[in-house]
């Protein structure tokens, strides 16, 4: 007796429950070559996603997710295809992201501080401590500097 071996498929649905990117995403990342098109069900020509497929579709998400342009993703998925050989351009995308990664990380820890000031603010504005109050509006005012695009 001989074990048939198939490979699992996805719907579209389920690939995008899988992956997080809504199913209109999946098919504009298809229309524009950030994925190669998807084989079709022979019947019913809907996608049929392969767990290669999905290896690809998870691995975007997570370029999506850290707020990677299109142009970018479509660039690291072609440079992949190359493999060892397009390593310095993947390096060198992955570390442009990770450098605006770094200053975004830089910014929302500048605002945690921000709000953290105007509760103190706040709480001691409630309590009548006139000179707390001010030393903190003060210090709210230099982090707001901070904040102003182009810093």
């Amino acid at each position: 007796m001989t074990a048939t071996s198939t490979e699992h498929t996805y719907t579209i649905k389920e690939a995008a429950a899988l992956t997080g990117l809504p199913a209109s995403t999946l098919r504009y990342y298809e229309s524009i070559g950030v994925i190669a098109p998807v084989a079709r069900g022979e019947s019913s020509k809907h996608r049929v996603y392969t767990e290669e497929d999905m290896n690809l579709l998870v691995g975007v998400a997570c370029l999506s997710a850290t707020g990677m342009s299109v142009s970018d993703m479509r660039r690291y998925v072609e440079n992949g295809k190359l493999g060892a050989a397009a390593a310095s351009q993947q390096i060198a995308l992955l570390n442009a992201r990770a450098g605006r990664l770094a200053e975004e990380a830089r910014l929302v820890e500048l605002r945690q501080r921000y709000v953290k000031i105007k509760i103190d603010y706040w709480h001691a504005a409630a309590s009548g401590d006139e000179a707390e109050a001010e030393r903190l509006s003060a210090q709210a005012r230099s982090l707001a500097k901070l904040l102003k695009p182009g810093k």
